[in-house]
């Protein structure tokens, strides 16, 4: 079983961007706790599954962060499920995993998956778009989010989603305080070593993953801003 309370970093890689081998040696061989493999568009199980043969050779865990049926993949350490807490079209909530439930529920090892409530803080981005979230607009809105994923929901993960957007750190440390149980992850727009060690004040885990494909030196320097709280 995955030890995800033990992550500080995590590297994001979307499938349908290109990385060579040499990035990718780089960024597992750079302290960082688990790879994390997912986006939002233009995900297949072909791109899946040539970046999961990519990322075998490497002792890291590899978790998949399922984003469509097509695109599920067996072989990885572990799987994601997000929930988007926020989303404006109902049908985002729990219908793809009632279809996904239908077609593997009887195939799954329950102990590899981990529901991961999503709350997406950028309109502009992708996956708010496709979802029509409803983005938060105060800390006292994502605090109520922490809490549902907390305590109603008692989800293993809640994921604040900026997605290459760089957040407010003052509302992760509100949504860090509301809640006891749920691991807190941040994701989105993280640039520099600084920001790294800043939203690692209140997150559990930091989700690194354009600056990888923008500059990856800045990336791999994140490694050392999140672990640094550790110390």
């Amino acid at each position: 079983m995955l030890q995800i309370d033990h992550w500080r970093h995590v590297f994001k890689l979307d499938p349908d961007k290109e990385i060579t081998d040499e990035a990718i040696h780089s960024l597992c061989n750079s302290g960082t706790d688990a790879i994390l493999v997912g986006g939002t568009t233009n995900i297949t199980y072909e791109k899946t599954r040539s970046l999961l043969e990519r990322l075998r050779p490497y002792s890291l865990p590899l978790i998949l962060e399922v984003s469509s049926l097509d695109s599920i993949v067996g072989g990885f350490h572990g799987y994601f499920l997000p929930l988007v807490l926020n989303a404006g079209k109902e049908e985002w909530i729990f219908s793809p995993y009632i279809q996904g439930l239908k077609e593997y529920g009887s195939l799954m090892e329950w102990e590899e998956v981990y529901t991961e409530g999503y709350v997406v803080c950028n309109p502009d981005c992708d996956v708010a778009r496709l979802t029509e979230s409803r983005i938060p607009h105060s800390s006292e809105d994502m605090m109520a989010y922490g809490r549902l994923a907390d305590r109603v929901l008692k989800l293993p993960v809640l994921y604040i989603e900026y997605s290459g957007m760089y957040g407010n750190p003052e509302w992760v440390r509100s949504v860090y305080h509301g809640m006891k149980d749920t691991l807190l992850f941040y994701g989105g727009g993280i640039r520099s070593e600084e920001e790294a060690r800043e939203m690692s004040d209140w997150a559990d885990c930091i989700v690194v993953g354009n600056i990888i494909y923008e500059d990856l030196q800045i990336a791999l320097k994140t490694v050392k801003g999140a672990k640094e709280i550790e110390s």
